[in-house]
């Protein structure tokens, strides 16, 4: 299970909007998402995969992202095993549909309804939540066609349920709820960056601009970026 940085996302935005809460350019954004792109790469997935050319995946290599997906899609479908386990099944699949290009994202896609469900369940733990946040987000990654499949799975006000969540009373409560609240808002902007749609449909949600606004406040380290002032600044709350 990877624990480390998230991936970064790319922006299109490149003008300096001055903002009172928000004053660094947006172009920064760019530069330092980057740089942390990279980075991510050859630490963590470079170090996972045998891959060594994204670009290049020859049918062998197809073939074995498709039986992998597969096998963990009868795993993720498995009611009679823990949610932990589904979501271990989700992350893995969404990590091989990343390295394994469009076409093992195809494969990948079909399983990710039963990803919502679960992102859906009250039973999962913040840790299962998280490994099923982090599967979207690999599978969303800078592809266009799965965002759109995402869209259909109405995956949006799945996440967007994530920030009305209230947190327990216990301090541990609280910072696991918080944690989860900093993966959908990673998972979010790589499912807007460079997507007007998606820019448009969180925009209707008035009060999301105030519950970035608070979460852009809180400890973001360990993170490359603060995703909630990321998101903030992609979905062009900063305009208004």
């Amino acid at each position: 299970q990877w624990t480390g940085s998230p991936r970064p996302v790319h922006t299109m935005a490149t003008a300096y909007v001055p903002s009172v809460q928000y004053e660094c350019p947006v172009y920064q954004y760019v530069v330092r998402l980057g740089q942390c792109l990279r980075r991510f790469w050859n630490v963590y997935i470079m170090g996972f995969f045998i891959e060594e050319e994204e670009e290049h995946i020859p049918p062998s290599q197809i073939f074995f992202h498709k039986g992998k997906i597969v096998a963990l899609g009868q795993t993720l479908r498995n009611k009679s095993l823990a949610i932990e386990e589904r979501a271990q099944a989700a992350y893995r699949i969404g990590l091989l549909a990343f390295t394994g290009g469009p076409t093992a994202a195809k494969f990948a896609a079909e399983h990710m309804k039963e990803v919502a469900h679960l992102l859906q369940s009250g039973q999962a733990a913040p840790e299962a939540r998280i490994l099923l946040l982090q599967s979207v987000a690999c599978w969303c990654y800078l592809n266009p066609i799965t965002q759109r499949r995402a869209k259909f799975l109405q995956l949006v006000p799945i996440l967007m349920a994530i920030f009305g969540n209230a947190p327990e009373s216990s301090q541990t409560d609280v910072n696991n709820t918080l944690q989860v609240k900093f993966w959908a808002c990673y998972t979010l902007s790589v499912m807007t960056c460079n997507n007007l749609s998606y820019m448009e449909e969180l925009r209707e949600h008035s009060k999301f601009k105030y519950q970035l606004q608070a979460l852009a406040q809180k400890d973001w380290a360990g993170w490359p970026e603060n995703f909630a002032e990321v998101l903030y600044f992609l979905i062009g709350f900063h305009r208004h």
